[in-house]
């Protein structure tokens, strides 16, 4: 039996943004984004730059409830600001993983197999994805 997940709620004024934002995505942003596109992360589907809330994540995948954020330079300073966000984002029922930008840089298997190992951890199994030519 297929379970539904549930709908988060976003501001619908933060549309246009995430799409700004997909178009001026950083390096690192890119580079974990070439990882997680077209379900190459254990099958799960990810988006990005996706309102969730008052909020925009940098890669959410809904079936695990999972969003990632790569924190360059723009997040210095910001710490209190990032923890209250990360509260928020839990309260919705959401885990926040935050991936330093250096670390997409310099050692971006690290980071795979930490977002893999997370995975791994949850227990959960992608849904099965069919592409149009296959049957069911």
């Amino acid at each position: 039996m297929k379970t539904k997940q549930p709908f988060i709620s976003y501001n619908k004024n933060l549309r246009q943004f995430s799409r700004n934002l997909r178009n001026m995505s950083t390096l690192s942003e890119v580079l974990l984004w070439m990882q997680l596109r077209a379900r190459k992360m254990k099958n799960f589907q990810f988006n990005r730059q996706k309102p969730l809330g008052n909020f925009i994540a940098d890669f959410y995948c809904k079936q695990l409830h999972l969003v990632i954020e790569i924190d360059g330079n723009s997040h210095r300073g910001k710490e209190q600001y990032d923890a209250d966000r990360d509260a928020a984002m839990r309260n919705m029922g959401l885990t926040v993983m935050r991936i330093a930008d250096e670390d997409v840089k310099r050692d971006i298997q690290s980071v795979l197999r930490r977002i893999e190992e997370w995975i791994e951890l949850t227990g959960k199994s992608p849904r099965p994805h069919f592409s149009k030519g296959d049957s069911v």
